[in-house]
């Protein structure tokens, strides 16, 4: 007897007859012996549907109003996913995070799991039961409710799964798999059988949006072993582990892209101790991520400074930054929106030879301007125009034969 967690997305509990195909789901794995612990998120579009609800009553919803109000959509779902168990005689009840022992910080809108407390869960399980859980969201020390952030109910199955020392974590969604590129821009892009876990948070962390980056994060961190597959179908889906990769070394396995970035430069920055420091840290604090950053050589110990960010989070940053441009005497503030990153991902492509060169030649050959390029040991980002991202996509795609199936997938 195993005791596996899941987790069904929005799309997989958009109406009513597809809660009944989760609950079907469910009920014959209960059936063959599993313990399940399901996360499940809002139904469909009800989180934009709450949000903008919101707006049409405040200019400016008060985050912790915000927060209690996203978080009934996931508690309506968990509810009636319980009850169309309970029609298929599966003894079942559904949690709220808080009552699942979520503990998060502070940070409305944006919080982050501190701690999981799964008493509750391993009396429910003990008494037989399948345990249905709200995704996405959690309590604070001061017993306020709080959500993890937009697509971020990903996170949830993995700190449970984590927390309770499950066999393995599923994650059924609207698609089959991982995909070496999104299909919607790459027809022939191909499913992956299994990747690693420092693999999936690359393509994660830079726009693939089957698995959110910090559920990938904490996959890695307590060794998880999730599977991403698609609710609709009994496909096998992509094994996100590990372990050692089946395919070969050295080889691009996925092309990540994000057509919604934006760019800020800081132009005659003083080059002095603490500097980035004074710009870097007021972004932290208002929790915006900052992704890829180049600063020019120093003229007359003055340069210049440029980082991306998500499209969202351009509006705050800037204002942030140039108060932190007045502090240090920076002369100029740009932002750019309409700003995209295209990535290829795999292990040990920086180290071999050839990589860079190849995916520099392409998007060249496809009349793609490089603004900006990033590297890590398994991964070579550019930044460019928006316009272009679908365009790179492909032609990467194309020029790194991907479209071909392994040697493991052929045997």
């Amino acid at each position: 007897m195993a005791l596996i967690v899941q987790k069904y997305g929005g799309t997989s509990v958009a109406d009513a007859k597809r809660i009944k195909n989760v609950a079907r789901r469910v009920a014959a794995r209960h059936k063959a012996g599993d313990k399940l612990v399901v996360v499940v998120s809002a139904m469909g579009d009800t989180t934009d549907e709450l949000i903008e609800l919101a707006s049409q009553v405040s200019d400016h919803p008060e985050a912790r109003e915000l927060d209690v109000l996203l978080s009934t959509g996931e508690m309506v779902t968990k509810t009636l996913v319980a009850m169309a168990l309970h029609s298929l005689d599966v003894d079942a009840v559904s949690l709220t995070g808080a009552q699942a022992g979520l503990q998060t910080d502070t940070a409305h809108g944006r919080a982050r799991i501190l701690a999981v407390e799964p008493a509750r869960i391993e009396r429910e399980l003990e008494r037989g039961r399948v345990v249905i859980v709200a995704g996405f969201q959690g309590i604070s020390e001061e017993l306020e409710v709080t959500t993890l952030g937009r697509g971020a109910s990903d996170i949830t199955p993995v700190a449970l799964a984590a927390a309770l020392k499950a066999k393995q974590c599923e994650i059924y969604t609207d698609v089959d798999g991982i995909y070496s590129a999104d299909p919607r821009i790459v027809p022939d892009a191909r499913r992956l059988q299994d990747i690693s876990y420092e693999e999936m948070l690359e393509l994660s962390s830079l726009g693939a949006n089957v698995l959110h980056p910090r559920a990938a994060e904490l996959g890695m961190v307590y060794d998880i072993p999730v599977i991403v597959a698609s609710s609709f179908n009994d496909e096998p889906g992509t094994l996100i582990h590990g372990g050692v990769m089946m395919e070969q070394f050295n080889k691009v396995r996925g092309i990540a892209s994000d057509a919604h970035v934006a760019k800020v430069t800081l132009r005659g920055v003083p080059d002095r101790p603490g500097i980035a420091a004074a710009i870097f840290e007021p972004l932290a604090e208002h929790h915006i991520s900052v992704d890829t950053i180049v600063q020019n050589t120093s003229v007359e110990r003055l340069t210049d400074l440029t980082f991306t960010i998500a499209s969202s989070d351009l509006k705050q940053a800037t204002k942030i930054v140039e108060a932190a441009a007045k502090q240090i005497g920076a002369t100029e503030v740009l932002a750019e929106d309409n700003v995209g990153k295209v990535s290829i991902v795999g292990t040990g492509i920086q180290s071999a030879p050839g990589y860079a060169a190849r995916m520099f030649r392409t998007l060249s050959d496809a009349g793609i301007n490089m603004e900006m390029i990033s590297t890590s040991e398994i991964r070579i980002t550019c930044i460019m125009k928006a316009t272009d991202v679908e365009k790179a996509v492909k032609a990467l795609h194309k020029a790194f034969e991907m479209e071909k199936a392994e040697a493991s997938e052929l045997s």
